[in-house]
This record gives structure tokens, sequence and C-alpha cells, in this order.
């Protein structure tokens, strides 16, 4: 640097006031040093009393001053009136209200002072000049630069703003390798304040405690400041990811996990801890990774590099489902890039209501890192299912759920997490009022992204179309809604198969099992004509029944509803030959329900009293009217059990009572029991009992005899059994309540156990036959995923439970209801509804759906006018599979996903990962499909640093059949 030979080259003669005359340049403005004072050219200017700053041969943009949010350009130095009233009054003034967020500078009251008497003067000249700025009196040492304790306003120290700061530092100077006291304002409840004591924070590594840093924070300064001062402290490579935790008084940590709040927000004190943790190769934090080790949950090698991606998940119990859900998730390219990249910690949305305080997105995030860090075979996502249930009471536990339903929930959780509207703004849905479809439809979708703009929407977001129509009006309403998936129908056969067991009268047939062929839709008639091709008995001669824990547990009517009966129901057709409700006048048979059982000791306090405990099969057998006394029931139940109950020999008639003729014909007198010749009574209908289903009449209480008495009290002959009238669950309680006096009456078989275990053959009695229609298997052919869409897409009439209001009508209309696709997002999820719930049966469908892996071409689905020279809009590619194997109570889900990197197809069935063909893909398990749009795969590996062949490359070879025999 060099002097010019005008008047500056004179002023360094001056010996008093330009001892060891030398130029520097700092925050690139020119200062002179004076004796080891720091004085800028403009101060030297102002001190000689010249207005000009054409002394200085330095280029004149070297003087421009830095404020807060303007730099003025200082070429001329003002006169002391001016500088007087530009750093006391107007906008760059030290009297002008305080705003936050702004900074201010403290100025040593005895230097401001001294500068107040200097320029109310009127000599430039003059000996009151009050010199470089000093501010040593406001500091403990000159080492640290330490602020005293206690300094008071007006009395230590004057305040200014940035502006005023900037310019006094401009024409004075400030005093060599003293630091600017720049604080903060701060807004406090009900008013502004200058913050003169910042936070002073102890930054520390995690793993090294004992080396903390101290560093100063305003309290309106962000976490993210604090985060980049701990990151340049401790040399962080730009690439690594970092978070802070903060340390209280009793040593309990706390994630500071929303860094663009502020230092107060935060709650943080001076000289509080804070922890910055470095994020593993493997994708694992060190918080944790102690954690995991002593739980035995990692399977973490560290000499281990494998494939990226190319990671299994650990079955924690039951959580088959959300591990399918997730290495489907994993392998959509586009989102895993996305948190690998770290792009979700700018989105991050703490905030949001309808969010999960951003943890999802987290414990999502740490999940994808691990698996695609290329360190681990197999990870243990223990944190991200706690996070799960924390936040969806429904997957707490370790129970079965479903795939989709978690799947929705994390793409619900994960777009709220990440929505970049901070703030949802009300949006009033309009109807298309006869509007043209695409006026209409870009008006939804711009509605929707002014409250849902997240990466999720752009993945997996479209739009459909809804027409409803008023079945009475012929109102029609269009709306155009978002969607994140398409569930869409299976055909469903309108067959349905039902095993039954038949029943004949003839007491030497056994059994039969049957397997029928019914309408989804019929009754019980179609049952019993079904059954009737099979036995040739007319349908007119059978009853069916539901038969649980040896009892009737519904007798069903002609006309009742197949659905009525559950897949798992005990369904039991009996050949009858006449009805089991009684008509006056008719000649037909009395069919009579009879149930088994047998007296057991369970004792009282007399050690007296015997139990009877139902076993086998009940009956429905036909007595003769002519025959119905208690003694011809006696006989017909001998013969209809013939099969399997043995009759005594004469060796075995007991002797009985010595009587004479009398005596016998007087017992006979006296028997109780029904008389051929008593008439039959006509009570008013009744309910055969709580759960027979049957309305019916009383067919035989004959002078009320039959319904409280039991046969035969005392006999000369062996009687194998004694009967009883009971009610429909089989106890003999009937007379308790007066309803059941004229209900249909039961009959039960009471064997003494003695007489069962000598007679009774009971592996007999439960022995039965296979009709040759058991082996028939109802065939349903492979359905194509595009009939599958096109149902989905068909017109369909609303349910009762969900009526429309309509508003010409005023009223809730059954209408009609159509959906049709819009716009396709780029990834596109199609959940296959293989789960049936009806409110009779649930089921789950086996059909087998047959999908493409490539050219899934879209272009007859969508309505909206396309754009021929892009056909890739409508095409697309397989990517990933959600299999799920099994049925509704049980079952096990595994994936099939290509991986980004490679476009290799693996096989990932929880801890197991292998490679497979494209072949072995489309199976009868495939649940939910992940489909992603041709020209995103071309744009993806188009970007600078993709590697790898496109996903839809050929694949490799097939698994290890150990992983793949799962069903």
């Amino acid at each position: 640097m060099h002097l010019s030979s005008g008047p500056i080259s004179n002023m360094a003669a001056a010996s008093w006031l330009f001892r060891g005359l030398c130029f520097r340049f700092r925050d690139q403005n020119p200062e002179v040093a004076v004796g080891g004072v720091f004085i800028s050219p403009a101060a030297l200017a102002v001190r000689r009393g010249q207005t000009a700053m054409a002394a200085v041969a330095v280029n004149p943009a070297a003087l421009v001053v830095a404020a807060e949010n303007r730099q003025p350009q200082r070429e001329m130095v003002p006169n002391l009136d001016n500088q007087r009233r530009q750093i006391e009054n107007g906008e760059s003034g030290r009297k002008r209200p305080l705003r936050a967020g702004e900074s201010w500078f403290l100025v040593e009251q005895r230097w401001y002072k001294q500068w107040e008497v200097y320029v109310q003067g009127v000599d430039q000249d003059s000996s009151t000049f009050p010199g470089c700025i000093n501010n040593a009196a406001l500091f403990e040492d000159q080492i640290n630069w330490r602020l005293r304790k206690g300094l008071v306003e007006g009395k230590d120290y004057v305040l200014l703003p940035a502006a005023a700061w900037h310019y006094l530092v401009s024409w004075y100077g400030l005093e060599h390798g003293q630091p600017p006291i720049e604080r903060k304002v701060v807004n406090l409840p009900s008013f502004h304040k200058v913050e003169v004591y910042p936070i002073e924070l102890l930054l520390v590594q995690h793993g090294d405690m004992d080396t903390p840093h101290t560093a100063q924070f305003s309290r309106t300064d962000s976490l993210g400041l604090v985060l980049r001062t701990a990151r340049e402290q401790f040399q962080v490579d730009p690439k690594e990811d970092t978070r802070l935790w903060s340390k209280n008084s009793i040593g309990s940590l706390y994630r500071l996990c929303d860094i663009h709040i502020t230092v107060r927000d935060a709650g943080l004190e001076s000289g509080q801890v804070v922890i910055m943790e470095t994020r593993n190769r493997d994708g694992t934090w060190p918080s944790t990774q102690l954690h995991a080790v002593n739980n035995n949950m990692s399977e973490k090698d560290e000499d281990f590099k494998g494939q990226p991606g190319i990671c299994g998940l650990t079955n924690l119990g039951n959580t088959c489902f959300m591990n399918s859900a997730l290495q489907c998730l994993s392998n959509v390219p586009q989102l895993t890039e996305y948190f690998l990249n770290n792009r979700y910690l700018e989105e991050l949305n703490f905030r949001n209501p309808l969010g999960m305080k951003g943890e999802i997105a987290e414990a999502y995030a740490d999940l994808v890192k691990q698996a695609w860090s290329g360190h681990h075979r197999s990870i243990v996502p223990h944190v991200f299912k706690t996070k799960v249930g924390h936040f969806a009471s429904q997957f707490l536990g370790y129970q079965q759920h479903d795939a989709q339903e978690l799947l929705s929930f994390l793409l619900d959780g994960l777009h709220e997490d990440l929505n970049r509207v901070k703030k949802k703004e009300y949006v009033e849905l309009c109807d298309a009022a006869g509007r043209p479809d695409q006026e209409v439809a870009q008006e939804a979708w711009q509605n929707h992204k002014r409250r849902n703009d997240s990466v999720i929407v752009d993945t997996f977001h479209g739009l459909f179309k809804s027409t409803l129509v008023c079945p009475d009006c012929g109102n029609v309403s269009v709306t155009f809604d978002p969607f994140c998936y398409l569930s869409v129908p299976l055909p469903v056969s309108h067959k349905r198969v039902l095993e039954v067991f038949f029943i004949p009268m003839d007491p030497r047939r056994k059994p039969e099992q049957h397997r029928l062929v019914v309408p989804k839709k019929g009754k019980i008639s179609d049952l019993c004509v079904a059954l009737s091709k099979h036995t040739g008995i007319s349908p007119e001669r059978m009853m069916v029944a539901d038969v649980f824990s040896h009892r009737f547990y519904k007798l069903y009517q002609l006309e009742e509803a197949l659905s009525t009966i559950l897949d798992r129901d005990d369904i039991f057709v009996y050949e009858v030959s006449g009805r089991i409700e009684a008509i006056e006048g008719s000649r037909e048979d009395i069919v009579v329900p009879v149930y088994l059982r047998e007296r057991t000791p369970a004792r009282d306090y007399n050690n007296s009293y015997y139990g009877l405990m139902l076993f086998g099969h009940p009956l429905l057998v036909s007595v003769p009217r002519d025959r119905f006394s208690w003694e011809g029931l006696y006989n017909i139940l001998m013969y209809r059990l013939s099969r399997y109950v043995t009759k005594p020999n004469s060796d075995d008639e007991d002797d009985g009572d010595e009587k004479g003729d009398e005596e016998e014909e007087e017992d006979k007198d006296d028997m109780p029991g029904p008389s051929t010749r008593a008439s039959l009574r006509d009570p008013e209908p009744e309910q055969a009992g709580p759960s027979s289903g049957v309305t019916s009449r009383c067919p035989f209480l004959l002078d009320n005899c039959l319904g409280t008495s039991q046969w035969p009290p005392r006999r000369r002959r062996k009687q194998l059994f004694t009967l009883q009238t009971v009610n429909s669950n089989g106890t003999s309680d009937r007379t308790n309540s007066p309803e059941e006096v004229h209900a249909q009456p039961y009959i039960a078989i009471d064997w003494e156990p003695e007489m069962k275990k000598r007679y009774y053959d009971e592996a007999e009695a439960e022995g039965y036959v296979k009709h040759e229609c058991v082996g028939y298997v109802l065939k349903k052919a492979p359905v194509r995923l595009q009939e599958c869409i096109e149902l989905f897409t068909t017109v369909e009439t609303l349910e009762k439970e969900n009526p429309w209001y309509c508003p010409s009508c005023k009223q809730h209309q059954l209408a009609t209801k159509k959906l049709d696709l819009w716009m396709l997002p780029e990834v596109l999820i199609i959940h296959l509804k293989r789960f049936s719930y009806t409110k009779f049966s649930r089921e789950k469908l086996d059909t087998l759906v047959q999908f493409p892996i490539r050219d899934l071409d879209f272009s007859e689905f969508v309505i909206k006018p396309q754009n021929e020279a892009a056909p890739e809009l409508y095409k697309y590619d397989l990517i990933a599979v959600s299999n799920h194997y099994g049925g509704m109570r049980d079952g096990h889900y595994t994936t099939f996903a290509c991986n980004k990197d490679s476009g290799q197809w693996h096989y990932f069935d929880d801890n197991s990962v292998s490679p497979v063909n494209e072949n072995q893909i489309e199976s009868k398990a495939a649940y939910v499909l992940f489909y992603q749009r041709q020209d995103v795969v071309r744009r993806l590996h188009s970007q600078p640093g993709s590697s790898g062949p496109p996903a839809s490359s050929a694949c490799g070879s097939p698994p290890n059949s150990e992983f793949m025999d799962v069903n």
C-alpha cells in the first residue's frame, strides 16, 4: 500500500497525530493505524476538517458501509450537525422503536457522551474529538471479550441500531482488536427488548462430552444456527447427518427436533449442554446403538458390505404386515432418494395439528437410511413400530393387521409430517354446475394443493371424477376428488360352495358329507334342490339345521337366505316324512327334535344329584300320528338308533318286581304318556326356543302330560334309556316359564353311564361317508387386472347405509355413482380387494389376478384429454408387490420388489431376502401392487449421479426354496 503525495503526506509529518502511520483492510473497510489505534480514513477526514475522501488513494467502493438491511455508500462525511441527526433521529437513529429480530450495538457510555459533546460544538478540530470507539470498559477481559455482569443502559452503555453503528465506525473507527458488541432484539409478551446478555451454550460431541465449546446465541436465534455452529466447530463433513440433544440439570436428554424454532422456544438456558450426534455409516445413530445391542436387536456386521436396499426386516411378532408395506414403500425410487438426500429435513412440519410432530417422518427416514446403507443384512424396526403404535392405537401390540391399512396410515402420516403448507386455509368445495371438466378439475387440484403439498402428493396423489345421479329428479353432481391409491374390486363368482351332512331316515345308512354348489344369493330351498340331485331324495322331504355343541342352534325355513349360513357353520340336512309344526286335521307325520344326554355324577350335599350332559349329533325323527305315544316313540327311536345301539337280548332281561297281571295292567293304566285316542290341542303360535329359529305350534301337548313327564317310570322289561321333554337348549326346566308350556317341545334320550357304555357304539355313531361330490373344487378362472379396473369404473348404486343427499330433492337418495380416472400419479398403488365383508360372512378371494410386469397401459381408462405426443404418461412398470398368504384368521405377508439401483427383483420375507425371476412374481397371493410411470423411470435414470439399469430390466436367478415356501 502506498500514499499519494497529497495532504496525507503532510499529515504524516505531524508526529503528535500520525505516529506509525499504516493502512489495513478489515471487513472491506480501510482503516488507518495511528499509534496502534485503527482509525478509518473517514475519521481522519473528520479530524482534519476535510469533507472529501480524495486524499486517500483507495477505491471508493471500499468505503461501503454494511448495515442490517441496507448498505449506504459513504462518499462524503457529513458535518457535525448532520452526524448528530443521523445518529440520534430518523430511520437510522437510536430513538426509533425496536423491531424484533434486528441487531443493535452497545457503545460505551463515556465515549458516546464525548461524541455528543464533540458534535454539539462548531469546531471540528476541537480537542473534544472522541477518537476511535472504545468499549474496553464493558468487557471483563481482553482475551475472551466477555461482557461484564450487571451493565446498565444509560449508565454503562447506550444502544445504537445497526445503521447508526456502522456510520460511527465508518467515521471514527473501532479500537483495534475489539469485537463489536452486537445484540438481537427479542419479542417479549408485551414489549421488545435488546438482549444484552445472550445465551451461552456448551456444545459437545456425542462420545466426547469432556471437551465442551462455549458459544453465545441470541434467544431469537434458530436451532439451525446452533447446529451449524456445532458442525463448524467440530468440523463435520457436509454430507454427514447430524442432530441435536439438550441435557438438563438432572442429566435427562431431550431431542431438539425442529431446527427452525428459536433458542428461547426450545427452552435452552445459559450453561446448558447441547450434544451434537453424527449418524453412523450404517444409518444408525450412536445414541440408539447401545440400546439395540443390549436388547439383541441388531444384525449389524462391521465388515458386511452389500447392495443398498437389499435388507430384511425382523418380525417383532405378527409384524409381517408392517414389514411388507415398508419394503414396498422403500423401493419407490423417488421417495427413497428424497430421504437419502436429506431433502426431508427442510420440509419437516412440526406444528401441523393433523401431523405427528415429524416423528413418523423421522422414524421412517432412519429406517430408509439403515436399509440403504449397505451395512445390514437385516434391521429391527422396533423404534418405527413404537412410533406407529403411539400415533395409531389400532396398531398397538402384536396382533396381525392389514398391510394396506398400515400403508394408508403411513402415507397419510408422512404427508402431514412433510406438508409444505404450514397454515391450511379454508377451501370451499364447489360442484361442477355445468362447467367444463377441464376447468373444474384444475380448480379441484389447485384447491387440494393449497392445503396439501408434500412429496407424498407429488408422488402418489391422482384425481378422480365422481358423478352422482339422483334416481328421482335426475340431478347430476360432478366433483373431482384426489386419491392416494386405487382399491379395485375383484370379479366375484355368483356361486358358492357349501359343505353339509345329510342324515337319511334309513338307519342302516351312515350320514353322508356333500359339497354343494349353490347360488350366493339363493335360499335354503336352493340348497335342498342341489342336495336332491346327489341323493335322489325330494327337497320337500328335507329339513336344514345348524348344529352347534350337540344341539340345534337354528332350524331353517325354506325361504330364508343362504347368506345367513356362515362358512364355519356345521349344517345338517335331515330326511323327514312330515312337518315339525302340527296342523289340526293333517294326517302328516310329526317331526320331533331329539337330543342325546348322559347322566354324569355332579354330587350335591346328599351325594345324590346327577347332572345331564349332551353328546353326539341330535336327530329330527318323523313319528306317525297313530304311533304317537311314549311307548311308540321309544320303539321308533330304537329303530332309528339301531345302527349303533344294540338291543338287549333275553339274557339281559330284568326280572323286575313280582307283580300279578292286575298290577301289570294297573301299571299300564297309570303309565304317563300320550294316548292315541287323545285329541290334539292347538295353542297359540310360539317360538321353538331362543335359538331354534322356528315358529311352530305345539304338535303333541296331549292332556298337558308330555311336557312335564318322563317315561318309563318303572317297567318289567329293561329299558336302555328314558325319555324326557326338554327345552331347545336340552335342559329339563320347561315348566319354569309359562311361555314355554306351549312352545315346541324337544325330546331328550337320557342314558345311564353303564347302559351307554354297554349298548351305545360311539365310534359307529360318529361315522360318516364322503359323497363323490366332496372331491369337487369350484375352479376360479384367472382375471386380468384391467378387468378389475373396469369393474372399479362401473356405475353402481349406493348402499342403504350410505345414501347421498340430493341438493335438488332436499333428501337422501340411493343415487347411482360412477368413478372415472382423470389424472394419474407418478407411482400408482393398486389395492386388490381380496377380503370380502358382508353382514353374515367374511371371506378371502384367492382369485388369480394376472397383472403385467411392464407396459400397463391406462390410456383407455383416463378420461382426461390425452397428449398424443406423450404416451408414456399412461404406461406403468411394476416395482413392488405386497403378498398375503393364508386366510381371514391367519396369514403371512411378504414382498416382491425391484431394486432401484440394480434393477434386480428380490423376495423379502421378514429377515430373509433372495433374488427372484420375473415369472415368479405373479401369484394368487398378490394383494397390493406398486406401479411407476414410465416417464418417471426415464427421468430418474437421466439425472446426474443416478446409477444402475432401469427398474424394468431383467432379473436374476430364482430364490432358494426355503425362502419361497411360505404358504
